[in-house]
């Protein structure tokens, strides 16, 4: 006995909906995403003392380019895959993470046409925001070795 044609668009949506419309369920737990934080040093044994966040949020965004990252944002997708990898640095440190984490920021610097002589070592940390009160709290989980800057680039 073969379906109607109402029976099989009402199928056919029902497997459609999921798609378009998706579960929240899949989180086990809401929790704050890590933050990606680097600095540039002028060489390998210099203590960090400026943290520069990597991919900041906007503090406005037009209406315009909301509805255009609607249907086109693959620099979003690139941050989300990152918050992935930091993510997967917490839990079980790979140097994949790293290494992908340290990619997109020395392309990123590279692109902004940045003289790497007078700073070519970077470095990178994760830090987790959490509101306590009226307080912020910062919490540095990860901080990564320091790597060359010029090498980095260059994959």
């Amino acid at each position: 006995m073969g379906f109607t044609p109402v029976e099989t668009i009402l199928q056919t949506l029902k497997l459609l909906l999921p798609a378009l419309i998706p579960s929240w369920r899949f989180f086990d737990t809401i929790a704050p995403s890590p933050r990606i934080e680097f600095t540039l040093l002028e060489t390998a044994q210099e203590t960090p003392v400026s943290w520069q966040e990597f991919r900041p949020l906007p503090s406005q965004l037009p209406v315009s380019s909301m509805l255009k990252r609607m249907f086109w944002n693959p620099r979003w997708n690139e941050s989300l895959f990152l918050v992935s990898c930091a993510e997967r640095l917490m839990a079980n440190p790979t140097e994949h993470s790293s290494q992908e984490i340290l990619n997109r920021i020395a392309i990123e610097l590279k692109q902004g046409s940045r003289n790497a002589m007078a700073t070519p070592y970077l470095q990178f940390r994760l830090v987790f925001l959490s509101r306590e009160g009226t307080e912020i709290h910062q919490d540095i989980t990860f901080i990564s070795p320091v790597h060359r800057y010029i090498e980095t680039a260059n994959p």
